[in-house]
């Protein structure tokens, strides 16, 4: 009777297991609200130097500046998570062998530190641009396949790192804003490499949440064309970035196109001024595209700056804008089964002044936009992050050690 009761107990559990696999939209292990992007790098130290175990480590760099009172204040603030990029290209690179277990390792202690200050934490792997002294990134990862495999290993190993830890206060992104299939040429590479870049990191990680995304820079657009249907796990969570409308969001950012680097003092909204001082500001625009930009792209510059004025020159139009990403990602979310609270606003945000350039943008154009976006993703029941601790888009550190205005992060405080 015994022997029944018990192969009668194996069979309900093994059951059981099998209706809760089968059951669609179950929660991820893994739940957040609230969140703060941090620094990846603050003095961007060459991959010539990350030989240098003074110079890498510990990983990442935020560690030798952020302490854990630091940390505290942002939960007291009203953070609940934390979303930590970690720039893989050291884990790729020749210069770091002697050190990768001990880059992995600090990875660790970092995630533990910021889980004894009470928040939450998503471990980012979050490539950038290779240039200067770096050999390898975004594009090397996307374009040679001899590196992708590598970058599959790294968050293999990544994951492992991960999966001892409690599945409730960290989750696991294999990778930020992917820049694949963004052409016209209407590639679709990134579902294929995403799987593998799930599977790689789910056969290390059985219990952390994923954090999975769509393609080119994560738009809401290209989440539209993902089918979550071809990642057979539950335990998932989506995001997409929005930094609409990015004529203001940007302005001067001189890593952001040939346009963008011409455009500062815009008002948030446009119509936060009177219309006289905004064609002032519009005219300077013009005279500067003019001034410096190459003469076969004048026109062109300028043409898209009265187009892109005239797609925001009113609150409802800068509205419609404004809500399109939140439009699409919930339609497709409705259209897959996915709960609210499954998906995430990764990042967004406004910038506050572009390294070594003068201008800063005033305080509270910063939090009014900061506080509209915050109002949409809790309107659709999504979480966020906003983008970032400190540097150029800093709610909390500008450059220098100087620290930035406090209007962001008050914005934060009254949502409590």
């Amino acid at each position: 009777m015994a022997l029944l009761t018990a192969m009668i107990k194996t069979l309900m559990a093994a059951l059981s297991v099998l209706v809760a696999l089968a059951l669609p939209g179950q929660a991820a292990t893994f739940s957040m609200k609230r969140g703060l992007n941090l620094d990846q790098w603050t003095t961007w130290p060459g991959e010539d130097r990350w030989g240098d175990a003074k110079a890498i480590l510990p990983y990442p760099e935020w560690r030798k500046f952020l302490k854990d009172d630091d940390l505290k204040g942002l939960k007291d603030a009203g953070f609940d998570f934390l979303r930590m990029p970690v720039d893989p290209s050291p884990f790729l690179s020749a210069q770091t062998v002697a050190l990768r277990d001990d880059l992995y390792a600090s990875v660790l202690d970092s995630v533990r530190m910021i889980n004894r200050a009470g928040l939450k934490v998503i471990v980012d792997m979050h490539l950038i641009p290779a240039g200067g002294s770096r050999k390898i990134g975004m594009a090397q990862v996307m374009d040679d396949p001899q590196t992708f495999d590598l970058y599959v290993d790294v968050v293999r190993r990544m994951a492992r790192t991960l999966a001892g830890e409690d599945p409730s206060q960290i989750a696991f992104e294999p990778m930020n804003e992917p820049i694949v299939d963004c052409d016209s040429d209407g590639t679709s590479l990134w579902p294929d490499r995403q799987r593998k870049l799930f599977a790689a990191a789910r056969s290390s990680a059985t219990k952390l949440t994923l954090v999975l995304t769509g393609a080119c820079y994560s738009a809401a657009s290209s989440l539209e064309k993902i089918d979550p249907k071809t990642i057979p796990d539950d335990n998932v969570i989506w995001t997409f970035h929005s930094y609409d409308p990015f004529l203001l969001t940007h302005q001067g950012a001189t890593w952001a196109g040939d346009f963008i680097p011409y455009v500062i003092g815009l008002p948030y909204p446009l119509t936060a001024v009177p219309q006289a001082q905004l064609d002032v500001t519009l005219d300077t625009i013009r005279a500067r595209i003019k001034a410096e930009a190459p003469w076969t792209r004048q026109r062109g510059l300028l043409a898209y700056l009265d187009e892109q004025v005239a797609s925001m020159d009113g609150p409802d139009k800068l509205l419609g804008l404004m809500d399109a990403p939140f439009k699409k990602v919930e339609a497709w979310a409705k259209t897959n089964g996915i709960k609210p609270e499954n998906i995430t606003l990764g990042e967004f945000g406004m910038i506050r002044q572009e390294y070594g350039n003068a201008y800063v943008m005033p305080a509270e154009y910063r939090a009014a936009y900061v506080k509209d976006m915050i109002a949409r993703a809790e309107a659709h029941g999504f979480s966020w992050s906003v983008w970032s601790y400190g540097g150029a888009f800093g709610i909390v550190d500008a450059f220098n050690g100087d620290k930035a205005e406090p209007d962001v992060m008050d914005v934060i405080r009254a949502l409590h």
